[in-house]
């Protein structure tokens, strides 16, 4: 109904091999209340025999009908060209430019951790199919969430589940989107399942996101599901932290989809995750702040050599790269560029988003 709703044209496709089914008339009425331009496809006339048994669908009372055969394409020239000249003549790319523009929060996680549930309460809409079965949504889907002072595209995806658990093709290209989804995102909301808690599956997808240098959120889905007393909250959130070590500064929420406890709290730690993504840092402050610490706390020294950090900057990049400029770049190790990091977040809320650190040579 919201489909049709939505639609410029309707397409009502029926089936050549079971003539008009109770099923067809109820649709059918549905399209003549809408009012919409709408075209009878009768699929499956592979041949010419079942050309004339298309004409019963004319009872459908809906105008123009199409015979084609989706198994080897026949028919689908003349329905294209049919279908073009209805197209109405007012575009909407200025809505598809603005919406390029939006910032993406992708929902990943396992299948059944809740992320059509989550889309489906925050929009007040049942658009997304919510079954206890896993594996319901297949594709990712845009939705626009444009409320409460908000403006974003909502992404939700298939659940991401292991590669030796997936056995049909349609579950590959499923997984395969929901990862291009979290390549396409800015911010990515990581649903746990409460339940089942912060899995082996859950690790690699987090260390996916961290790989792509996306802004993360992790939300600990059906909390209202979980036996809880005074330490449940921290012990959960001290593990989960504990698995991602050393990527510790990013928010948890712990929310109910079903009961909509807490859930515009994670949509406000998405929004403000984005906002740090873009955060700018002026280069007198980096350098006033971090120079002086590296005065106090230089590099270890190399085989003898000792590395001088000179100057300090942020490249015009996202989420936020930090350039060191000094006289030894290939000396500085991994452990050194942490402590830098970890005083970078300090002095600045940089929550949920990787940072660059770079060296440069003077």
């Amino acid at each position: 109904m919201i489909a049709i709703e939505e639609a410029d044209i309707l397409l009502f496709v029926v089936d050549v091999t079971t003539g008009v089914t109770d099923y067809d008339e109820m649709v059918a009425e549905v399209i003549r209340r809408s009012r919409k331009k709408a075209i009878v496809v009768v699929n499956k006339v592979d041949t010419n025999d079942r050309e004339p048994e298309s004409a019963y669908f004319y009872s459908l009372g809906l105008g123009d009908l199409f015979s084609i055969s989706s198994i080897n394409g026949s028919g689908t020239g003349d329905l294209l060209d049919a279908l073009v000249g209805m197209l109405p003549e007012k575009t909407t790319i200025s809505l598809e430019e603005e919406e390029l523009q939006l910032p993406r929060i992708a929902i990943v996680g396992r299948p059944n951790a809740g992320k059509s549930s989550l889309v489906n309460a925050l929009t007040g809409e049942d658009r997304n199919i919510v079954t206890p079965v896993s594996g319901t949504t297949r594709d990712s889907i845009y939705t626009r969430f444009n409320k409460f002072g908000h403006d974003f595209l909502l992404v939700d995806t298939a659940g991401i589940r292991k590669k030796t658990k997936v056995h049909e093709n349609l579950e590959f290209y499923s997984v395969m989107r929901a990862v291009r989804a979290i390549e396409n995102s800015d911010v990515c909301i990581l649903m746990i399942d409460a339940v089942r808690g912060f899995e082996g599956q859950d690790q690699k997808i987090f260390g996916l996101i961290e790989r792509n240098r996306k802004g993360i959120v992790v939300v600990v889905n059906k909390w209202d599901l979980v036996e809880k007393d005074n330490n449940t909250t921290k012990a959960f959130e001290a593990d989960i932290r504990e698995k991602t070590a050393p990527y510790v500064d990013y928010p948890i929420i712990f929310t109910s989809a079903l009961t909509k406890q807490r859930l515009f709290k994670a949509l406000e730690e998405a929004v403000r995750v984005n906002e740090n993504r873009t955060r700018r840092i002026s280069t007198s402050q980096l350098n006033e702040f971090m120079l002086p610490l590296i005065a106090s706390i230089p590099p270890p020294a190399t085989k003898g050599k000792y590395i001088k950090i000179k100057f300090v900057t942020q490249l015009p990049s996202n989420p936020p790269s930090i350039a060191f400029f000094c006289n030894l770049p290939q000396y500085v190790k991994e452990p050194y560029k942490r402590f830098l990091e970890n005083k970078i977040r300090a002095k600045w809320d940089l929550t949920g988003v990787p940072i660059n650190i770079f060296m440069r040579k003077k």
